[in-house]
């Protein structure tokens, strides 16, 4: 294993991929530490991926950490089974977040107010998206129950089976459907589709909004002639008119 990571790494270091070692788990929660995202503060707003930090310090500690591990066995006996199960529990729960397979699994138990802003849910009907969650999980239990068997040696063969079965899906879901549910297009390739599609339709509705406001003809203008007011000595009222920028005032 370690020998294809090292030739992996190569073509990482070549196309400027992170590096990763030897464990799913761990490749992942690395990448994800490594990306970064907008802040949001609004509920229910999702962050937008901005990119991936370039650096090399945590793939070059991770191996010679590796290296180390040989000379400190004498040490690492005296760490409990129990605590690195938990480290590993702990990377797993943590590398849940963001896959679409673990949203439509919690929405099973989440109300239709509470549910988050998600752009299939706007696009494919709930039913359609349970029943489709149904199978993978059904999918990932007998992987689960091969594994676990006497029957592990053909847990390869099983998982290209999975190929037939997403094949079979073709005759249940629409293509419509599975575009969204099924992560043929990036999640980021998705948001951006359906925000275009908003903007496409809010402009054809402003059009259509200024097309039946009813025309009105432009306000008349009335002009007042502005003439000086004579004064009236008797009364003792004197009527000064001065102009004042563009309007008139009258002093008395």
């Amino acid at each position: 294993d370690l020998f294809w990571v090292g030739i992996l790494m190569a073509l990482c270091s070549f196309t400027g991929l992170p590096w990763y070692v030897a464990a799913t788990v761990i490749s992942i929660a690395h990448i994800d530490s490594l990306k970064m995202e907008t802040e949001t503060s609004a509920p229910g707003e999702q962050p937008q991926f901005l990119g991936v930090r370039e650096q090399r310090v945590t793939g070059v500690m991770v191996f010679i950490l590796t290296g180390i591990s040989v000379f400190l066995a004498p040490i690492l006996k005296y760490i409990p089974m129990p605590v690195l199960y938990g480290v590993f529990l702990y990377m797993g729960v943590a590398s849940l977040n963001g896959i679409q397979f673990w949203e439509r699994c919690k929405l099973f138990l989440m109300p239709a107010k509470h549910q988050p802003d998600h752009a299939f849910l706007r696009h494919v009907p709930l039913r359609r998206i349970h029943l489709f969650t149904l199978v993978q999980i059904l999918c990932l239990a007998l992987l689960w129950i091969l594994k676990s068997t006497m029957a592990a040696i053909i847990f390869p063969v099983m998982i290209l089976g999975l190929i037939i079965v997403r094949r079979l899906l073709d005759l249940i879901f629409s293509q419509h459907d599975l575009a969204w549910i099924d992560n043929i297009l990036p999640e980021k390739d998705k948001k951006e589709t359906d925000k275009k599609k908003k903007r496409r339709k809010e402009v054809h509705e402003t059009a259509e909004k200024e097309v039946a406001m009813p025309q009105f003809l432009p306000p008349s203008v009335v002009k007042i002639p502005m003439e000086g007011i004579p004064s009236d000595p008797q009364n003792g009222i004197h009527c000064v008119a001065r102009k004042r920028s563009s309007s008139w005032s009258y002093s008395l």
